[in-house]
Protein backbone atom coordinates (compact mmCIF):
# COMPACT_ATOMS: atom_id res chain seq x y z
CA UNK A 1 0.00 0.00 0.00
CA UNK A 2 1.09 3.53 -0.72
CA UNK A 3 0.63 6.25 1.89
CA UNK A 4 -0.95 9.51 0.74
CA UNK A 5 -1.20 12.60 2.91
CA UNK A 6 -4.68 14.00 3.49
CA UNK A 7 -5.01 17.77 3.24
CA UNK A 8 -5.46 19.49 6.59
CA UNK A 9 -9.17 19.83 7.36
CA UNK A 10 -10.12 17.35 4.56
CA UNK A 11 -10.73 14.29 6.79
CA UNK A 12 -14.39 15.21 7.38
CA UNK A 13 -15.05 14.70 3.67
CA UNK A 14 -13.89 11.06 3.76
CA UNK A 15 -14.68 9.85 7.29
CA UNK A 16 -17.40 7.31 7.98
CA UNK A 17 -19.06 6.05 4.80
CA UNK A 18 -17.86 9.01 2.73
CA UNK A 19 -14.73 7.28 1.38
CA UNK A 20 -16.87 4.42 0.09
CA UNK A 21 -19.30 6.87 -1.50
CA UNK A 22 -16.42 8.61 -3.29
CA UNK A 23 -15.12 5.26 -4.57
CA UNK A 24 -18.57 4.31 -5.82
CA UNK A 25 -18.99 7.70 -7.50
CA UNK A 26 -15.62 7.49 -9.28
CA UNK A 27 -15.31 3.76 -10.02
CA UNK A 28 -18.98 2.72 -10.14
CA UNK A 29 -18.85 0.13 -7.37
CA UNK A 30 -17.43 -0.46 -3.91
CA UNK A 31 -17.50 -3.13 -1.21
CA UNK A 32 -16.16 -3.10 2.33
CA UNK A 33 -13.75 -5.78 3.53
CA UNK A 34 -13.10 -5.03 7.18
CA UNK A 35 -11.46 -1.59 7.30
CA UNK A 36 -10.64 -1.63 3.58
CA UNK A 37 -12.83 -0.23 0.81
CA UNK A 38 -12.44 -2.26 -2.40
CA UNK A 39 -13.35 -1.49 -6.01
CA UNK A 40 -12.14 -2.12 -9.56
CA UNK A 41 -12.07 -0.14 -12.78
CA UNK A 42 -10.64 -0.63 -16.28
CA UNK A 43 -7.01 -1.72 -16.05
CA UNK A 44 -7.22 -2.06 -12.27
CA UNK A 45 -8.58 -5.43 -11.15
CA UNK A 46 -8.48 -4.33 -7.51
CA UNK A 47 -8.32 -0.92 -5.86
CA UNK A 48 -7.99 -0.88 -2.07
CA UNK A 49 -8.29 2.21 0.12
CA UNK A 50 -7.95 2.42 3.89
CA UNK A 51 -7.94 5.43 6.18
CA UNK A 52 -4.92 5.19 8.47
CA UNK A 53 -5.43 8.44 10.38
CA UNK A 54 -6.88 11.92 9.94
CA UNK A 55 -3.82 12.80 7.88
CA UNK A 56 -2.98 9.57 5.97
CA UNK A 57 -4.80 7.23 3.59
CA UNK A 58 -3.39 4.00 2.13
CA UNK A 59 -4.24 3.08 -1.46
CA UNK A 60 -3.07 0.14 -3.52
CA UNK A 61 -3.98 -1.13 -6.97
CA UNK A 62 -3.56 -4.44 -8.76
CA UNK A 63 -3.71 -4.45 -12.54
CA UNK A 64 -5.69 -6.98 -14.56
CA UNK A 65 -3.65 -9.98 -15.70
CA UNK A 66 -4.09 -9.37 -19.42
CA UNK A 67 -3.35 -5.63 -19.44
CA UNK A 68 -1.98 -5.82 -23.00
CA UNK A 69 -5.51 -6.58 -24.18
CA UNK A 70 -6.53 -3.01 -23.30
CA UNK A 71 -6.05 -0.02 -25.58
CA UNK A 72 -3.78 2.85 -24.58
CA UNK A 73 -6.92 4.99 -24.21
CA UNK A 74 -8.45 2.50 -21.75
CA UNK A 75 -5.25 2.40 -19.69
CA UNK A 76 -5.02 6.21 -19.69
CA UNK A 77 -8.68 6.46 -18.65
CA UNK A 78 -7.99 4.09 -15.72
CA UNK A 79 -5.08 6.30 -14.61
CA UNK A 80 -7.27 9.41 -14.86
CA UNK A 81 -9.97 7.77 -12.73
CA UNK A 82 -7.40 6.80 -10.09
CA UNK A 83 -6.09 10.38 -10.01
CA UNK A 84 -9.67 11.69 -9.74
CA UNK A 85 -10.28 9.39 -6.78
CA UNK A 86 -7.01 10.33 -5.06
CA UNK A 87 -7.77 14.03 -5.44
CA UNK A 88 -11.26 13.60 -3.94
CA UNK A 89 -9.90 11.41 -1.12
CA UNK A 90 -6.82 13.49 -0.21
CA UNK A 91 -7.68 17.04 -1.28
CA UNK A 92 -4.41 17.20 -3.24
CA UNK A 93 -4.17 17.08 -7.05
CA UNK A 94 -1.56 14.90 -8.79
CA UNK A 95 0.99 17.72 -8.97
CA UNK A 96 0.68 18.48 -5.24
CA UNK A 97 0.90 14.75 -4.33
CA UNK A 98 4.08 14.39 -6.41
CA UNK A 99 5.63 17.50 -4.83
CA UNK A 100 4.86 16.20 -1.30
CA UNK A 101 6.37 12.80 -2.17
CA UNK A 102 9.53 14.46 -3.51
CA UNK A 103 9.88 16.52 -0.33
CA UNK A 104 9.51 13.40 1.81
CA UNK A 105 12.07 11.55 -0.31
CA UNK A 106 14.58 14.37 0.19
CA UNK A 107 14.05 14.13 3.94
CA UNK A 108 14.44 10.35 3.82
CA UNK A 109 10.85 9.76 4.99
CA UNK A 110 9.84 7.45 2.15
Amino acid sequence: MTHFDIKKGWFGKIEGDNLGMIMEEVFGSVKKEGEVMVSSYGAMARIEARIVSKSVIDVSTTNIEDIKSLSDADILNSKRKLNEFLEKATGFDAKARMKRAQQKAKKGEL
